[in-house]
């Protein structure tokens, strides 16, 4: 069970079909992405991408099938924008642009049964 109380494959389908739909609208924007769920010691990066302008965006996705406890966006703390912010710097390392100019993105997704999603893109969050 995740903290939800949806159980851990159910709550990671919902947050691929999430990541999913975020990356579609972000290639609807003209954006390519680069990479998906990046992985290194101190975590993951949900969506490495450029923008149509060449800049380099690290998106953080949250995906939530209702807003009880909040709106997706809203699960994105302090803690949390630090951590995205060491990420972005492992990336850039790991793949020679130690650096280079980025900026963090915040992609909320609502998922609902009953309706079509709902997303919510955050420009330079972190």
């Amino acid at each position: 069970m995740t903290g939800t109380g949806m159980p851990w494959r159910e709550a990671r389908g919902v947050g691929d079909r999430g990541e999913d739909r975020a990356c579609d609208h972000l290639v609807k924007l003209g954006w390519e992405v680069l990479e998906r769920n990046w992985r290194c010691p101190e975590g993951e990066l949900d969506v490495v991408a450029r923008d149509p302008r060449g800049g380099l965006v690290f998106c953080e996705v949250k995906t939530r099938r209702s807003t009880r406890f909040g709106f997706p966006v809203e699960a994105v703390g302090v803690d949390k924008a630090r951590r995205l912010r060491r990420l972005a710097w492992a990336w850039l390392e790991a793949h020679g642009q130690r650096g280079a100019s980025f900026r963090i993105d915040l992609i909320g997704v609502l998922l609902p049964r009953d309706r079509e999603a709902e997303l919510e893109h955050l420009e330079a969050v972190a």
